[in-house]
């Protein structure tokens, strides 16, 4: 009978966690946002993190260049992380920006404006 939470979403969880703990508490880059960790995927080997983020009260600039400056510190964090968990080998980390957030937005702002439509 196979698991149904498999190792690497274990894995996936906790790094989500302790991410948010060293973005909010340990990683003090002024070039940096507010951001929030939206997931991250683990290969099934451990062996890569792609860790999908959002930064709050950005332009597009804004969040490209946030992007940037964190897969330039994926070393550091990926040191502040690995002292947080028990693991052996520590996956490679690779940013990306998740573009959800953008779009859940955008789809409220429109249904508002559908709705303010209908009543007049």
């Amino acid at each position: 009978m196979a698991k149904e939470y498999g190792r690497s979403e274990r894995v996936s969880s906790q790094m989500q966690k302790e991410l948010a703990y060293v973005f909010q508490r340990e990683i003090e880059d002024p070039r940096l946002g507010f951001i929030t960790v939206n997931e991250v995927v683990v290969s099934k080997d451990l062996a890569v993190a792609k860790i999908y983020i959002t930064v709050l009260n950005g332009d597009d600039e804004a969040k490209v260049e946030n992007v940037k400056v964190l897969n330039e510190l994926a070393p550091v964090i990926r040191h502040q992380v690995a002292k947080r968990m028990r693991l052996r080998h520590i996956s490679d980390f690779r940013f990306y920006y998740d573009n959800s957030f953008d779009t859940g937005m955008r789809v409220a702002e429109l249904l508002a404006e559908d709705e303010k439509n209908k009543q007049e």
